[in-house]
């Protein structure tokens, strides 16, 4: 059984927009056997590009029914059916969202009709729902009207079952396993287990129930088949924090070694990068062993792995290679002859001169800065997550009650313990990077009585 449904929506983001009409068509495989569509008051304004768009304003919905009015209708009409739509995702999640909202987990098996148009029909001209079925001869009337829109996609539906009924029934057949029906669609940390208790599996998400959905519906490789076949129970840890998913899932890795995290598993950072000034004030990067304790600029698993760096490095920002322990000689380096190094092997350039590029390759390959906090989103409205660096490394993370604010008088008390590393490194450096208005707070703002 089938519930195709196509949304209208006051906007693009189903945690901010509302519905403002919705459309299903519960279809058997052979015909359709019950609709139902209305206009809904999104109980706030209708944007004037939306109307353009739709042709849906204020007026009309003024007296239609609220979402709530007819929840209890849609959960009914789709009991035991797969959720269908043409980008299913958007219409799926809007929904999702406005059950939330009344505090009911609405969850259905989701089957996209692009997705299954581009494997069953390929080589199209384009998969968008109006362009796509004028290609096929699907007539589509009152286009961006969800009972429209909805029933052009049940025609589709149609001709893909005429044309690969297996495949559409191979997908929408796949029902939702138990052991993942009380995992939360929210951002985290989930372990796969066997039978004996043991982690074979670590992953992380911003949605852990869909990821763990498509772990389960993957059969596409052997190892995934494999995987699949020994899970025999799945734990979770939520942290609100994407920052936060990225860090613990590299620190339980490392801990626990999972089979099936191959890629991931090597945790050994015997190696680092260090600095020090000569005789001359030249500023000389080094990689060699780390020693416990020893704070490194960065970290590596080997020896080579920490010399191709540095060779990088050095091709960068035109460094030495003299200085950097990668080309042993009492006169000049290679790269001086062909150009490559400003002379500081042989004091041609000044140390003030080659320490700003030093300084500057040090600051890429550790923080900006070297003491803050980092303030992202918690696992609720009234919480954030903190993640602390302290003398250019990586601390730890914790959770901090905001529902009072920020008090920076107590942030290093929430923070729990974690290993510093290049890849702890990396995936802080990589998140500011790909976020740059994430909230920073220096440890020189907050009173020294209170940092640690």
């Amino acid at each position: 059984m089938y519930a195709v449904i196509d949304v209208e929506t006051t906007g693009g983001s189903f945690v901010n927009e509302r519905l403002t009409e919705i459309a299903v068509y519960i279809h058997d495989g052979t015909q359709i056997i019950d609709e139902f569509s209305t206009l809904l008051n999104p109980e706030q304004p209708i944007p004037y590009m939306i109307t353009r768009i739709t042709g849906i304003n204020d007026e009309m919905v003024a007296n239609a029914p609220r979402f709530c009015e007819v929840a209890k209708r849609i959960v009914e009409m789709t009991e035991g059916t797969t959720f269908v739509g043409h980008n299913a995702s958007f219409d799926y999640n809007f929904i999702r969202h406005e059950f939330k909202r009344l505090g009911y987990n609405y969850r259905r098996p989701t089957l996209c009709t692009v997705k299954m148009s581009r494997k069953i029909i390929p080589g199209m001209q384009s998969y968008s729902l109006g362009k796509l079925c004028g290609e096929l001869g699907i007539v589509v009337e009152n286009r961006h009207r969800a009972a429209g829109d909805a029933l052009a996609t049940t025609r589709l539906l149609e001709l893909l079952l005429q044309t690969d009924r297996p495949a559409i029934e191979k997908q929408s057949g796949l029902s939702i396993p138990e052991i993942i029906k009380e995992v939360p669609e929210e951002t985290g940390v989930y372990y796969l287990h066997d039978e004996q208790g043991s982690i074979i599996y670590i992953g992380k998400s911003n949605n852990m129930f869909e990821r763990l959905l498509q772990h389960f519906r993957n059969s596409d490789t052997h190892k995934a088949v494999e995987m699949r076949n020994r899970t025999a129970s799945v734990s979770f840890e939520q942290t609100g924090s994407e920052l936060l998913a990225l860090l613990l899932e590299s620190d339980e890795i490392k801990k626990h070694k999972p089979i099936f995290n191959r890629a991931q598993r090597r945790s050994i950072f015997s190696y680092g990068l260090f600095e020090f000034t000569d005789e001359n004030g030249y500023r000389n990067l080094q990689v060699g062993h780390q020693l416990n304790g020893q704070q490194a600029i960065t970290s590596f698993t080997s020896a080579d792995h920490g010399r191709n760096y540095l060779y990088g490095v050095v091709d960068k920002f035109e460094l030495c290679q003299k200085l950097c322990g990668l080309y042993d000689t009492s006169g000049a380096c290679f790269h001086h002859s062909i150009k490559q190094c400003r002379g500081a092997c042989i004091r041609q350039e000044s140390p003030e001169l080659y320490n700003r590029r030093v300084d500057a390759a040090i600051r890429l390959s550790g923080f900006m800065q070297p003491d803050f906090y980092i303030v992202d989103k918690g696992r609720s409205k009234e919480e954030a997550a903190i993640v602390k660096i302290a003398g250019g490394s990586y601390c730890g993370f914790g959770f901090i009650d905001t529902s009072s604010g920020i008090d920076t008088m107590v942030l290093n008390s929430c923070i729990k313990s974690y290993k510093d590393n290049r890849d702890t490194r990396q995936i802080i450096q990589t998140y500011l990077k790909k976020n740059p208005r994430t909230r920073i707070i220096k440890i020189s703002d907050i009173p020294p009585e209170n940092v640690f």
